[in-house]
């Protein structure tokens, strides 16, 4: 189970503990953003592209961000094009749903976009469709072993969304 290899990453930085379990789905940003109570833009999404390689990429954003396909192309060299479910469980070894950069089923490169932060802390999946854990851009960048801030996402930095960023919500 995913979210046993999550906990057992977390645990490294004694942190095991602050994985939470909810009864409802948390499996989209929505989803997520209703059973912890903050605005869907907390939740720090992870997705799976094609790398040049056979290993994927990942980039974690903010919930209400989406990929700039012209800067994904200038900051990698190549065309975004996202996995499907299977390779998604197969190059992470979590389901859709529970997607994170954490306990791994395989090295990937992670990317965290510039989108989270504007957040004091957002809140990942743990390897479940139920889970999520709250964590400081650092504490993000420190846990996933990013490679680097990266500018590849829009629609989070737009006028009406910016006034809604508040804490709470």
């Amino acid at each position: 189970m995913s979210i046993a290899k999550v906990k057992e990453h977390f645990r490294k930085f004694s942190r095991e503990q602050d994985v939470q379990e909810f009864a409802a789905s948390s499996a989209t940003v929505e989803m997520a953003a209703a059973v912890i109570g903050v605005i869907p833009a907390r939740i720090a999404k992870t997705l799976s592209f094609r790398g040049v390689q056979e290993d994927a990429i990942l980039i974690v954003a903010a919930g209400d961000a989406k990929i700039d396909n012209k800067k994904f192309r200038e900051t990698f060299g190549f065309k975004a094009r996202m996995l499907n479910p299977d390779e998604v469980l197969e190059q992470t070894g979590h389901e859709i749903g529970g997607v994170c950069p954490f306990g791994l089923a395989r090295p990937l490169e992670v990317y965290l976009d510039e989108s989270m932060k504007r957040f004091s802390t957002l809140f990942p999946a743990c390897g479940s469709t139920n889970s999520a854990i709250e964590l400081t851009c650092g504490e993000l960048a420190e846990y996933s072993g990013s490679r680097a801030w990266v500018d590849v996402c829009k629609g989070w930095n737009e006028e009406p969304i910016r006034s809604q960023i508040g804490e709470t919500t």
